[in-house]
Parts: structure tokens; sequence; C-alpha cells
């Protein structure tokens, strides 16, 4: 496995989608390379905040984020335009 298979499987590894040759396959890429561990961290991280942003919709957003990127966002929002990554049940297809 390569680092480019490694980026284009992590959403099926980290939502145990892999066969069980694929996993150990991804598994044995994990233990010989450190940029792809970190990736995988980084990863995990920025999962972890974006779902923590929507956890309480309610909030107010901080005064030091820029209107230019809440109204980005709510245009995003508004078309229908979603990450599939901040979503640990959406189906991810690859290429075949």
């Amino acid at each position: 496995m390569t680092c480019r298979d490694f980026v284009e499987f992590l959403s099926e590894y980290l939502s145990s989608e892999l066969a069980a040759a694929e996993r150990s396959e991804f598994q044995a890429h994990l233990a010989e390379c450190p940029p792809c561990v970190a990736y995988l961290d980084t990863y995990q991280k920025t999962i972890q905040l974006g779902k923590a942003a929507y956890a309480h919709p309610e909030d107010r957003v901080p005064d030091e984020v820029p209107q230019e990127l809440v109204r980005a966002i709510l245009a995003a929002r508004a078309k229908g335009m979603t990450n599939p990554s901040l979503d640990a049940d959406q189906p991810r297809t690859r290429p075949m």
C-alpha cells in the first residue's frame, strides 16, 4: 500500500468498511509510515473538531470569526453542500 492508497481508503478504514485483507494492509502501512500515522491523527482530530462545532448549534459565533467566513458557510449550507468526512455514516465510494 502506498501513501496515496492510504489516503484513498482512510474513510473506509475509520468506518470499519475495509475487508480484512485491506485492513491488514492498511495497518501494516501505518506500522511502517510515520507520516501517515501523523496524517491519520490529524484527520481524526479534524473530524472531532468539526463534529464539536455542530454540537451546540444554538451557540453564538465568536466575534473573532470573520463575517465573510460565516456568510460563505451559510451559503454553502443553503446550497446543500456538506462535508461527508464529518458524517461517519456517510458511505464513500472508491474509484474503479
